[in-house]
């Protein structure tokens, strides 16, 4: 329980504080717990802290040898002596910022005074420390504190944000929790439409029925995606031909330039056959370039994504308020994967330049797979237009959400431009390096911290919050995908579905 007045307890004086930056205070009950918010008056104003570890200590076990010989014949300290009235608890916090007499969150400057009360911080107080948004996208709880996270989407979304966690950590569950808020926002406060690249089929549950987004989702199969080819500018194809020469690529670029003149006259489409057939039937052309040519075309041919035409266009696409789910789980192939983000992204970014669609937030999963650290554009042909909208796109409303459970993997280039991390659970000890390094406002305690998250639990540090927060995330109200069910699950529905089809075949005979 809280003691009287609220108050939590009493700052105390160590080897290493109070500071401006860290201070302890000694618990009146057990009622604080870590990631807890506290504040302390002090000269400059209110100091709001963080606990970021509690401690508990008693004189009587404070020396391992005695303890040792005084229960080696079966005595019990604990009843022989009043043991409980010399145990003290100590919360260690960190020194966030102070709210001035003028209202105003500043730096803090100068350390609490031992013997300050320490009390709980107010709900509306801790809303605004935090920059929390009464209209912004509920992603949870605070850990500690029974306040929604509300964030706003200006802050979140603007400039990028990064999901990160090992695999079955809740990755996916969390980007559903986030679009969910998107689908369910009001048109006066402004809805920007959402796509996302979902590899696995993670997606797809949002067109269902009785979850309540199926008339704003449109699921697109993977396989029946098309590129239209006079929808593609030389200079983009040629990202999309490694191999070809300087003079290969320019005879294509002629090609090209003949061919959409050519149709453009007829007013009929044109693709890649009527591509390969041109340049085949070109006397003109030395053997050695044409081969070279013909070659890359026909590796390209057999990708089985460039057509006369393009599906989905960019208006089925991007709508406000709505979802666009490109579900590549039918697809092997991951250089069909790569041109498909590769031609998209670009199309959305380019159109949203020019006001042709509203603002967008583009979801990648597995974003590792598509734009690496250490490999070129011509091995991961979405690595470039991933780190162009990651540059650029705040300035025009094209928004990155990048989903990764490799960050070490990731584009240092696209990883930096997303000023919101939304870090769930990782273990592995390079991936947590390079999240500290990559993102500002994480101390070593937070990154010890990241190993311990229980599956459901974030922290959320960057910009869409003004100091890092410890989450909760909310129930998903969507329909989670069958796609995503446990192996025992889809191990007991075969054995059922095996014997049902050998009940049937001895009915039969």
């Amino acid at each position: 329980m809280v003691e009287r007045n609220g108050e939590l307890g009493t700052v105390i004086s160590t080897i290493d504080g109070p500071t401006t930056t860290a201070f302890s205070f000694v618990l009146k009950s057990n009622s604080v717990r870590k990631n807890q918010f506290v504040k302390v008056e002090t000269e400059d104003g209110i100091l709001i802290g963080s606990v970021s570890d509690i401690t508990r200590a008693n004189r009587y076990f404070e020396r391992a040898e005695s303890v040792a010989e005084y229960e080696r014949d079966g005595n019990r300290i604990i009843e022989s002596f009043p043991t409980t009235d010399w145990e003290y608890t100590v919360a260690n916090c960190r020194a966030l910022g102070v709210y001035t007499k003028e209202g105003l969150l500043v730096r803090s400057v100068f350390p609490p005074s031992p013997g300050s009360s320490v009390h709980p911080v107010e709900e509306d107080m801790l809303k605004g420390f935090l920059g929390l948004d009464d209209n912004g996208l509920e992603l949870g709880k605070l850990a500690a504190h029974d306040v929604a996270v509300k964030l706003n989407l200006n802050r979140l979304l603007q400039k990028h944000v990064a999901i990160l966690a090992m695999s079955g950590a809740g990755k996916s569950y969390l980007a559903s929790v986030l679009i969910e808020e998107l689908l369910s926002r009001r048109k006066e406060l402004g809805r920007p439409a959402v796509i996302v690249v979902d590899l696995h089929g993670e997606y797809v549950g949002f067109a269902e029925r009785s979850g309540g987004y199926a008339d704003k989702t449109m699921i697109i199969d993977g396989k029946k995606i098309r590129v239209g080819l006079p929808s593609i500018s030389p200079s983009q194809l040629w990202e999309f031909l490694p191999g070809a020469s300087n003079v290969g690529k320019r005879e294509v670029a002629r090609k090209l330039e003949e061919l959409h003149k050519e149709y453009k006259e007829k007013g009929e489409p044109y693709g890649l056959d009527e591509l390969i057939d041109s340049i085949e039937s070109d006397a003109l052309l030395k053997d050695n370039i044409k081969s070279a040519i013909l070659g890359e075309l026909y590796a390209l041919k057999g990708v089985k994504l460039i057509s006369k035409s393009t599906y989905p266009t960019l208006k089925e696409l991007a709508q406000p308020g709505r979802l666009a789910v490109l579900d590549l789980s039918s697809i092997d192939d991951m250089r069909r994967k790569q041109l498909i983000v590769a031609v998209f992204g670009r199309k959305l970014f380019k159109a949203r330049k020019k006001e042709k669609i509203p603002p967008f937030l583009l979801m990648v999963e597995e974003s590792h797979n598509f734009a690496r650290e250490k490999a070129s554009g011509k091995e991961f042909f979405a690595k470039p237009v991933i780190e162009l909208i990651a540059r650029e796109g705040r300035k025009f409303g094209a928004s990155l959400c990048l989903i990764s459970q490799r960050p070490v993997q990731l584009s240092t280039t696209a990883l930096s431009q997303c000023n919101t991390h939304i870090i769930l659970r990782v273990t592995n000890p390079y991936d947590i390096k390079h999240i500290g390094e990559s993102c500002e406002g994480i101390d070593s305690g937070m990154q010890a911290s990241i190993t311990t998250l229980r599956v459901g639990e974030a922290m959320i540090v960057g910009e869409a919050t003004n100091f890092p927060v410890f989450v909760k995330v909310r129930q998903r109200r969507s329909v989670k995908s069958a796609r995503g069910e446990s192996i025992e699950s889809i191990a007991r529905k075969f054995e059922e579905m095996k014997e049902s089809k050998k009940k049937d075949v001895e009915a039969f005979l």
